[in-house]
């Protein structure tokens, strides 16, 4: 039957993309990774140092997860071709829409682990600390930042990621003025990074009584959240560490009293705030393991172009200079101006379904990577 051969067709297409996908994870290498964990975590002394036992535990479970969406897409491959099979033998043309929707069940699986492929940066693995600040448009800017922070906390718990917020500052009348948030979880980093830059929303503001269109902005700056201890020198003389009352949406664990803190590193301009933490010490801690990071990061790549690559360009937060646009009047569409993807649906891309977006940028981060350099 011709429907069946179609299917079939399109299902061979796959066969030597899945066993390309099978050797870039070194699934042999995973395995034996997973019983050398197992054999250390049944030694005596183990717990004994609870961050190295933790980190092992965290190392476990990627493995294992990886390993079993592997083995889950073969499965997958596996259904669709004993449905072809039996759809074959019996002549049953009742079975094509069953088939179909095994293929595009395959089709879904095989896309989400081939992305996984992708995300082969030195910190993609990591958790992330995403901070939106607004920009050009007063309030309807704040009442933007909100929007994103639901839109990425929305995103990363369809995902079964954590978040926790660091640091978090009300807009004057509305809406955030900034937020930094972490999203923990596995590749959280290589994912979210595709998010830094500029945001232009434009539509009928409501703040604006004479019901007139407004385009706003917002900055995202996206960073991994290095967790080891990193050999970085920090002149005190450096630092300006300024204490706040914590304030906005945190949640009940954010401590009110004056325990936020602020830490501007004044050679290279660098801030950076923590709120979220039960006390003062603590915060600054956490605001310290952030420092490092950054500056760890400049100290690693010599040059603005290389440190793009981590941080994504600084930009000015306004016009010309955005990296997605969201227009909701006169027409409906969100488009990234890198990769050209693009959704009519604004309303669903709001709502946290921005992998369209993070995917096609990271297949053409991909292609840059591996563009032949000038000379």
């Amino acid at each position: 039957m011709v429907e069946f051969d179609q299917i079939k067709f399109a299902l061979n297409g796959y066969a030597v993309p899945l066993k390309e996908v099978g050797i870039h994870f070194d699934l042999a290498g995973k395995k034996s990774r997973i019983e050398e964990l197992e054999r250390m975590m049944e030694e005596p002394g183990f717990w004994d140092n609870a961050d190295k036992a933790n980190n092992s535990m965290k190392e476990l479970k990627n493995l294992k997860d990886t390993v079993e969406e592997y083995h889950r897409l073969e499965t997958a491959w596996e259904d669709v071709e004993t449905l072809l099979e039996m759809g074959y033998e019996e002549n049953d043309a009742s079975l094509i829409p069953e088939v179909q929707e095994a293929m595009v069940d395959f089709e879904k699986r095989f896309e989400h682990l081939r992305i996984k492929t992708l995300l082969s940066e030195e910190y993609d693995g990591d958790n992330a600390i995403v901070t939106l600040h607004a920009g050009a448009g007063g309030t309807e800017a704040c009442d933007w930042v909100g929007m994103l922070f639901r839109m990425y906390t929305r995103w990363a718990e369809k995902h079964g990621f954590a978040t926790t917020v660091l640091d978090y500052l009300d807009g004057e009348e509305a809406g955030i003025k900034s937020v930094t948030v972490e999203i923990a979880g596995e590749n959280a980093y290589g994912y979210m990074k595709s998010e830094k830059g500029i945001h232009r929303l434009v539509r009928i503001s409501p703040f604006n009584a004479a019901g007139k269109r407004q385009t706003s902005f917002a900055s995202c700056d996206v960073m991994p959240d290095i967790e080891e201890d990193l050999d970085i020198e920090i002149n005190d003389d450096d630092l300006r560490i300024d204490t706040y009352r914590s304030s906005g949406a945190g949640g009940q664990h954010i401590n009110k009293t004056s325990s936020a803190i602020r830490i501007t590193h004044l050679p290279t301009g660098i801030v950076v705030q923590c709120q979220n933490e039960r006390s003062q010490h603590m915060n600054k801690d956490k605001a310290m393991q952030m420092l490092k990071a950054k500056l760890y990061l400049l100290k690693q790549q010599e040059n603005q172009e290389k440190l793009s690559g981590i941080r994504g360009e600084v930009k000015d937060n306004a016009w010309g200079s955005q990296i997605r646009s969201y227009v909701m009047q006169p027409y409906k569409l969100v488009k990234d101006h890198r990769t050209g993807a693009e959704s009519s649906n604004v309303d669903a891309v709001m709502d946290g379904d921005i992998d369209l977006f993070i995917n096609a940028y990271l297949k053409w981060n991909n292609l840059l990577k591996n563009q032949p350099q000038e000379q």
